[in-house]
């Protein structure tokens, strides 16, 4: 009788436990379906055109510390800089089809797609760092990331590189008839291929990958370009006279694709975010003393260097007034009116 009771309790048991079966497991596998997410790398592959011993190369470098550290390696960016994937001609493109997921180009390149980006190139508009930073960390800042979005691009922030100077091969540049027949290179910016042409030079547009070869094959008597980037890329040596005008800014939007944004979590997007706005900090903080180091180097070596006058400066002003009319007609000028204000 007690092997009866014994066997017919076992029986039991494992009829229970058949029932019971399938629902564990569906419950098991929900639980597994939720956690496969979670222990994933999300992988941001990003591309950039200059050295990392530049403000941009060494921010891109905190920036990736920074989230990897807060994703607790979650979250991986891989940087690929002086353009080993793509040059500033193609990096936008390949953006938007997400090859890339990240960029940093220039107010330029980023005019190219976004026209309103254009007020950042004017010349002059700007008279020190700290009137940069303020402009950019303000609603200006926000409304100019905002417009991104309409090209499918998530706008991150802002980082800078400096002001630009000039640099020529042959003698000092002082007054803008020391332009009148030479050959400049430019970004491909309506607002900077103007600039070189009221200046009298003869504009070409070329990708920065490519300076020094064009420099070699005596295409570029003039550029102009930030102290940082005419040490990292050894542009001094061949065009051995720099000239002080701080006569624009150079800068970068820092860009990543929107679909692969709107992708990530909250969390990682919180953790993104949070990694930009310290990165940004860091370069604020950074930025102008590396092109000072820079400019220090390059003394040293021996490159002739001037500073423009006051008088010089307002030569300069006056031939760029029509770059500002020009603007004015093409683009609404709130924009400019509200830095304007600003920076009077």
């Amino acid at each position: 009788m007690r092997m009866y009771i014994g066997s017919a309790g076992i029986i039991l048991c494992l009829v229970i436990g058949l029932i019971a079966y399938p629902n564990f497991t569906k419950q098991q596998t929900a639980y597994d379906a939720e956690q496969v997410g979670l222990n994933e790398i999300v992988t941001i592959r990003f591309s950039h055109v200059v050295a990392e011993n530049t403000p941009k190369g060494r921010t891109a470098l905190y920036f990736k510390k920074q989230v990897e550290s807060k994703s607790n390696g979650k979250i991986r960016v891989e940087l690929y800089p002086n353009g080993m994937l793509y040059n500033d001609e193609t990096e936008m493109d390949a953006l938007k089809t997400n090859q890339i997921q990240m960029i940093a180009p220039t107010y330029s390149k980023i005019s190219t797609v976004v026209p309103s980006w254009e007020v950042l190139d004017l010349p002059f508009l700007f008279k020190d760092e700290q009137q940069v930073q303020s402009i950019l960390n303000s609603a200006i800042g926000k409304e100019l990331l905002s417009k991104t979005k309409e090209e499918g691009l998530h706008g991150l922030g802002f980082w800078q590189n400096g002001f630009k100077q000039m640099i020529s091969n042959e003698r000092s540049i002082r007054h803008v008839s020391d332009f009148k027949g030479r050959s400049m290179r430019t970004m491909n910016s309506n607002i900077l291929l103007q600039q070189g042409m009221l200046l009298g030079a003869r504009t070409n547009a070329i990708s920065f990958d490519e300076v020094n070869k064009k420099i070699d094959e005596e295409k570029i008597d003039v550029q102009e370009n930030t102290l940082s980037n005419i040490f990292s890329k050894s542009f001094y040596k061949k065009e051995p006279y720099i000239t002080l005008s701080n006569h624009g800014i150079l800068g970068y939007g820092v860009l990543m694709n929107e679909s692969f944004w709107e992708s990530l979590s909250e969390t990682n997007q919180q953790v993104i975010t949070n990694a930009m706005n310290e990165a940004s900090q860091w370069n604020e903080k950074n930025a102008q003393a590396m092109n000072e180091a820079d400019l220090k180097a390059m003394k040293q070596y021996g490159t002739t260097i001037v500073t423009l006058s006051e008088k010089e400066k307002e030569e300069w002003k006056r031939t760029f007034i029509p770059l500002y009319d020009t603007f004015k007609k093409q683009h609404q000028t709130d924009l400019l009116q509200q830095i304007q204000r600003i920076t009077k």
